[in-house]
């Protein structure tokens, strides 16, 4: 074996923890960005939130990490950062109570002085070791100064509660249904009884167990170290007159628990469950025949085959139809209103207003954190610069402090950046789809990734994590970013319409149609080549089915 020297020349990209934590804030949502403020918050000494208002430095975005010497700029940072209050109290609520709903400050544009400065490459450094620098960097002050104030989280918010609020706490089916049988006069065993039926309902209100398997898991929980044989299988003679006499006492209470508020609680199946709500009605020609429908197959009612139903249950078309009409105003879910829904309230990202003839872009300065890095830790680096006590611990906690300083000032820069990004892509949408803006979906023009990313110089799948859980409100409501991009069709003048467009003029097509003569997809792809688009059946169907539009047999009125 010979050895030797050589020399080989290669190109590799290296994803730098600063860019890999810049990529994965680009694509988080406003809920998971405060999460993970929240988070850099208790990890970081380094970095604090103010409430204050303070001046915002005059340095460019690229010299954020920037080393700066001894001098007037210290002294002028220095007494910037004095006027500011560095104290605030922790505040462990919900993100929701995290941000001011002032107006004040809404109509401040804090992105329009980012514009333009992404446009060339930023520089970064090779790790979060930083540049061995303890000074105030140039932009060590908040990040975010337009932003309004949060709430002070001064923890007593049980004590301030009124009572509009402690109405306001939702109730559940299960103590809506004790309620009701705490004013029944019951023995213990019935009451028990009932209140294990109650405890078995599923949110919607059902029972989906049967009553014997709700009578052996009763007899298994009042039994606990004896073991309850298969009721199929056989059992002791004195275990099966336990368990029937459970099962009676369950179908007792379940008589009691049907005949309870909302109605068609503790139904087994959803005929049932309508059978229960229609038997609390007055009795009338419409209500009978309503009870008599549902006792058929609910195929049938579905698919709105009136002949069969009138034959099967000997009514005539039209106490049938008004049957069905009854039938449809009932609650197939009676536990539904009780069930306590994630509300996901959508905050937007972007504004965009009318001003003038044409429309201003601006960030929400209620979702924009504001940061800066600690001026009194920082100053206390200054001041202890490579450890006053000379030994390698002191200098490894030094170096441990450093980092943890320079990662401060990286997360306030990926954040400016994040911001600033989604501002201007936002802008290029908005400058795109002007008349969206103007006339509203009708006039939405195709528009894909790729032609936004051009514009801006930056890679595709940088829009598409910018697109993705952002939303901009706008006149005609609050849309994601997603929204604005659809594919195009061919038209017959040679032109394209988007997508978009298209299922908005389908639905103004449904929206017009004759209740007892629905329109088909033929006849609604029919309609879009009279308007001179390109669209097939199939497509029809897809952009249907995407509106969650029902087919013209299940929209025919009856």
């Amino acid at each position: 074996m010979k050895q030797g020297l050589s020399l080989r020349v290669s190109q590799h990209l290296a994803l730098t923890p600063q860019l890999q934590q810049s990529i994965r804030l680009l694509q988080l949502s406003t809920l998971e960005m405060a999460q993970e403020v929240e988070q850099m918050l208790d990890e970081n000494p380094f970095l604090e939130r103010t409430e204050e208002i303070a001046d915002r430095e005059a340095f460019g975005l690229q010299q954020t990490d920037a080393p700066v010497s001894a001098g007037e700029q210290i002294t002028d940072a220095m007494q910037a950062g004095a006027e500011v209050v560095a104290s605030e109290t922790p505040y462990d609520g919900p993100v929701s109570d995290r941000v001011s709903t002032s107006e004040s400050t809404a109509d401040s544009a804090p992105g329009d002085d980012l514009e333009g400065r992404l446009d060339g490459a930023t520089p970064v450094e090779e790790s979060w070791e930083g540049d061995g620098t303890v000074e105030m960097a140039p932009d060590d002050s908040e990040w975010g100064g337009d932003a309004p104030p949060r709430n002070s989280g001064s923890g007593d918010d049980d004590e301030t509660a009124t009572a509009a609020d402690l109405a306001r706490v939702p109730v559940s089916l299960q103590n809506h249904l004790h309620d009701q049988a705490r004013c029944l006069r019951l023995s213990d065993e019935d009451r028990a009884a009932l209140y294990f039926l109650i405890e078995s309902l599923n949110d919607d209100g059902y029972l989906e167990d049967t009553l014997l398997d709700l009578a052996t898991a009763w007899l298994s929980l009042s039994n606990p170290g004896v073991l309850i044989a298969d009721p199929e299988a056989g059992e002791d003679p004195e275990q099966l007159e336990a368990r029937e006499a459970l099962e009676q006492r369950l179908s007792m209470a379940l008589h009691l628990l049907q005949h309870m508020e909302p109605a068609g609680v503790g139904a087994r199946d959803l005929g049932e469950c309508l059978r229960l709500q229609i038997e609390e009605m007055r009795n009338s020609p419409e209500a009978r025949a309503a009870l008599a429908i549902c006792k058929q197959p609910l195929e049938l009612m579905a698919k709105r085959d009136v002949k069969r139903l009138c034959s099967l249950c000997g009514i005539d078309d039209e106490t049938a139809r008004a049957a069905l009409g009854l039938i449809a105003r009932l609650e197939p879910k009676p536990g539904r209103r009780f069930v306590e829904v994630e509300r996901n309230v959508v905050v937007p990202d972007v504004l965009v207003t009318r001003a003038g003839r044409g429309f201003k872009v601006q960030l929400n300065a209620e979702v924009m954190p504001r940061l800066r890095v600690h001026d009194v830790y920082a100053n206390a680096m200054r001041g202890n610069r490579g450890g006053r006590d000379g030994g390698a611990s002191g200098e490894a906690g030094h170096a441990a402090m450093q980092q943890r300083l320079q990662e401060a000032r990286w997360f306030i820069k990926n954040i400016q950046q994040r911001f600033d990004t989604i501002l201007r892509v936002s802008s290029a949408i908005v400058e795109r789809q002007r008349n969206f803006f103007m006339h509203g979906e009708l006039a939405m023009r195709p528009l894909v990734l790729r032609e936004i990313a051009d514009e801006l110089g930056l890679h595709e799948s940088t829009i598409s994590r910018v697109t993705t859980a952002k939303y901009m409100a706008t006149p005609f409501g609050t849309y994601e970013l997603k929204y604005f991009f659809g594919s195009s069709l061919g038209t017959e003048t040679g032109g394209n319409a988007s997508s978009t467009a298209v299922r908005a003029l389908l639905k103004q097509f449904i929206a017009a149609e004759e209740p007892a003569k629905p329109l088909s997809d033929n006849q609604l792809s029919d309609l879009l080549k009279e308007q001179g688009i390109e669209c097939a059946r199939r497509t029809v169907a897809k952009y249907r089915e995407a509106l969650r539009i029902a087919p013209a047999n299940l929209r025919k009125s009856l």
